[in-house]
């Protein structure tokens, strides 16, 4: 009788702790579904090429219906200002929230080779690490372009393209099999003002822009095919506008959207004289919209214009902030969320662009712009892909400065000397035209300005300041031979003689599919 009750007694204790844990269990699954649930997808909108000429930031002969939407279910920020005004070196910064000078990964088409490879610190992680490591599914659906080496199955989880000179690209991930996959960070590619490149475009864009209404920034002649490139990239936009459409209609339709953080930016601005490869704004400012639509996020109001000075490297950390995500202390960006978020300035830099060696620094707030030129032999149009890959307003940019057709505004870029400072009181002068380096009157802001950049190249340690290594300019030379024309390829020249041009078909080599889907 008593074996049987200590039985008994023992067959409840043991339902009762099975039933415990049970709902214990049951419990912390259903909190760690709720704090699933609770988080965030990330999707980056990302174009290239593009400048902020959208109709949320004021322009009346453009019609950007699905973008204007997205901005009225956000916030449009109107002063956002790239670390780069070229593609690898912009996004090499972007996707590790640390400056491409402060890695090595400053120079455009770099690291592509094994030879040429540079490494991020091992301590340093990216943005889509950071996110998978949190649990994040990740994605980018497009062109990579990272100045550094790196195993994309660390940042992404899908197929992917490898090519020899413009690097890795993801293979479309199709939207509807993100339903599996949630919380995810993703970004989306879009050719932006790109899209003048493919062969179909002029049958793709429906309505096109009325050429008839378009007024140039003052640098530029009113030239038949200047207004024709000025108005191509509306219509660019136009085209991208769509895409946008659809993207959120895809979103809405898998049951997506309203877990969703949407990020609509371009890496840089848009392809024109004293534009992209530039430190103006014609280089660097670019459209951002965030558009929540968790409607969870208190600073994210619908409909809302922030002036605030942004850099481009705060879109990542500004993303793992929405996430809960702790940002590492190493990261130059912010969060741009943040109640204490506040930038004085935005330092952008331009290096080697293809095989054309340069290094040019800018410090901008929302009053001064300063350029620091280290390279005052070579004139702003020294030779660039775009005077070799038949683009017609470089051609006729040149042809008009022979002719002497030109104004003094235009014809300063053209010149074959510039200045080795220069300095711009942007409210009276938001073209950049005036440089005031030399009015006596400003010295205390040039002594400002001057003392931010220096200070800065001394605290990162801007890679800019050293030599190239050797094996990337070997490889520019291998690509583009005879127009890689600055002196720092005459001594490879004479060390590899059967080196120029060698390596031309890298250009055109296609793609390799690697398959890395799990």
């Amino acid at each position: 009788m008593m074996i049987m009750k200590i039985y008994k007694k023992w067959q409840a204790r043991f339902l009762l702790t099975v039933l415990t844990t049970i709902l214990c269990s049951s419990c912390a699954e259903k909190k760690q579904s709720t704090e699933h649930e609770s988080r965030p997808n990330i999707l980056w909108i990302f174009l290239e090429d593009t400048a902020p000429l959208l109709g949320a930031y004021g322009t009346t002969i453009i019609s950007t219906p699905n973008i204007d939407s997205l901005a009225k279910q956000g916030v449009v920020y109107t002063n956002v200002f790239m670390p780069a005004p070229v593609c690898s070196a912009s996004r090499s910064s972007i996707i590790t929230g640390v400056m491409s000078t402060t890695t090595g990964a400053h120079n455009h088409h770099s690291s592509r080779t094994k030879e040429s490879a540079i490494y991020l610190p091992d301590s340093l992680k990216t943005i889509p690490e950071l996110f998978k490591n949190a649990g994040y599914f990740t994605f980018n659906n497009g062109k990579d372009d990272y100045n550094f080496m790196y195993d994309r199955r660390d940042l992404y989880t899908q197929d992917y393209r490898l090519h020899p000179l413009y690097g890795k690209s993801g293979v479309h991930l199709s939207l509807d099999t993100l339903k599996n996959h949630q919380p995810f960070f993703g970004q989306i590619q879009l050719k932006g003002g790109k899209e003048i490149f493919s062969n179909t475009f002029k049958d793709n864009v429906k309505t096109p822009v009325d050429r008839s209404k378009i007024v140039l920034p003052p640098y530029l002649p009113n030239h038949p095919v200047i207004v024709e490139e000025y108005a191509n990239h509306l219509d660019a936009i136009q085209i991208t506008d769509e895409k946008v459409g659809k993207i959120i209609k895809d979103l809405r339709d898998n049951g997506l959207l309203e877990n969703t953080v949407v990020f609509f930016f371009s890496d840089h601005g848009m392809r024109l004289t004293r534009n992209k490869q530039f430190l103006y704004d014609g280089g660097l400012h670019v459209p951002l919209i965030v558009a929540d639509f968790t409607k969870n996020i208190n600073t994210l109001t619908p409909g809302t214009v922030k002036e605030d000075l942004v850099s481009g490297l705060d879109i990542g950390t500004g993303s793992m902030a929405l996430a809960n995500i702790e940002i590492p202390n190493y990261t130059e960006g912010q969060n741009m969320f943040g109640d204490a978020y506040k930038r004085n300035y935005v330092i952008s830099t331009r290096d080697r662009c293809d095989f054309t060696i340069d290094r040019i620094r800018s410090v901008r707030s929302k009053e001064y712009k300063y350029i620091r030129n280290f390279k005052t032999d070579r004139p702003y149009t020294q030779p660039t892909y775009m005077d070799f890959d038949g683009i017609e307003f470089v051609k006729v940019m040149h042809q008009l400065h022979n002719a002497k057709k030109l104004n003094s505004v235009q014809d300063i870029f053209m010149s074959d000397e510039r200045p080795e400072k220069e300095l711009y009181h942007l409210p009276s002068d938001p073209f950049e035209l005036n440089n005031l380096a030399n009015d006596s009157n400003y010295d205390n802001v040039l002594k400002e300005y001057s003392s931010v950049l220096e200070d800065w190249i001394i605290e990162t340690d801007d890679k800019g300041q050293y030599p190239e290594d050797e094996e990337n300019l070997k490889l520019m030379l291998g690509i583009w031979g005879k127009h890689a024309i600055n002196p720092e390829y005459d001594t490879l020249r004479k060390k590899y003689p059967d080196l120029e041009g060698s390596l031309i078909s890298l250009k055109s080599e296609p793609s390799k599919l690697i398959g890395t889907h799990n």
